[in-house]
């Protein structure tokens, strides 16, 4: 079944297709010697953004949970490679913009996806650390590494959270009592999407992000293949690391439940695409997903 509420199944495999050709493609044309070096290591670094694209791609198509790990360890394989033409590249000054959490929005989400997905597909010891050595920024933020540690107890936790919008939501579900985490969860994951799309500061600072929203906030236009869905990863990370009730969330457009439940039922409802636009046939989801398209679209 499709599980992300945009797009119809053409769609993905359309696009599930042409990402497996991409990766294959630029694997390829990685072992001429490069026309412009001091692009190569962008062009590698591609190489791993299309794979956890492509992870996403299958999510969204229904593809099997158990089927997305064997995406890890070339991702991990490209990411590396990337950093190690890198250095011969990026000034120090361009190295700390692109890894440093702070002032790199795409940065800090990214490590918090792919941190969430090592987590929920229990990926091996050694790809578990490749991929911590890759992410750095040890106690720099207290929600990341607090997540982090759930599987690193060494990990050193920072004392400041990088983007407290819309992240104070979620570190703040973790640290409430039990009882009422359920419902800050869910709180976290319906404004999750609309918070991302932030409104500038007077006065920012160095250490502000240099982005006021993600990459991939506006690829919902389904005649690009851009739309990998907008699945809230961050929160299936806190909820393995920490065993929170997200009971409140199965079945929201952006909380990608069937990650946590690999051998199913799935958590999303049935989807019937209508005018480009999956509307839900659970009457449940309504509400939430008629909000969740407006706040899409620009509409009130």
């Amino acid at each position: 079944m499709i599980r992300a509420p945009l797009c119809d199944k053409a769609y993905w495999d359309k696009w599930v297709e042409f990402q497996i050709n991409s990766i294959q493609d630029s694997l390829e044309r990685i072992k001429l010697p490069s026309g412009n070096p001091s692009y190569r290591p962008q062009y590698v670094f591609q190489i791993a953004q299309d794979y956890w694209h492509l992870i996403f791609y299958r999510y969204s198509r229904g593809d099997a949970i158990k089927d997305l790990a064997q995406y890890f360890a070339p991702m991990l394989d490209a990411w590396k490679e990337s950093e190690r033409l890198g250095l011969d590249v990026f000034t120090p000054k361009q190295q700390h913009t692109r890894k440093d959490w702070a002032i790199n929005l795409d940065h800090y989400i990214v490590c918090f996806w792919l941190v969430g997905l090592a987590l929920v597909l229990e990926i091996p010891d050694a790809q578990w650390l490749r991929l911590l050595a890759l992410i750095g920024n040890e106690g720099e933020d207290e929600l990341l590494d607090r997540v982090i540690a759930s599987r690193q107890p060494s990990r050193k936790i920072g004392t400041k959270l990088c983007h407290p919008i819309p992240y104070q939501r979620l570190l703040d579900t973790i640290s409430a009592p039990s009882d009422g985490q359920a419902k800050l969860l869910f709180t976290f994951v319906d404004k999750w999407y609309a918070e991302l799309n932030r409104v500038p500061k007077k006065g920012t600072s160095k250490k502000s992000a240099m982005y006021l929203r993600p990459y991939w906030y506006k690829y919902h236009d389904p005649m690009g293949g851009a739309y990998f869905g907008y699945w809230c990863v961050e929160a299936i990370a806190a909820v393995k690391a920490f065993g929170l009730d997200d009971h409140l969330c199965l079945g929201h457009p952006n909380y990608p439940g069937d990650l946590l439940r690999p051998d199913g039922p799935t958590t999303h409802p049935l989807q019937t695409v209508m005018n480009e636009l999956v509307q839900p046939v659970s009457s449940a989801q309504t509400k939430v997903e008629s909000s969740w398209l407006s706040r899409l679209l620009g509409r009130k």
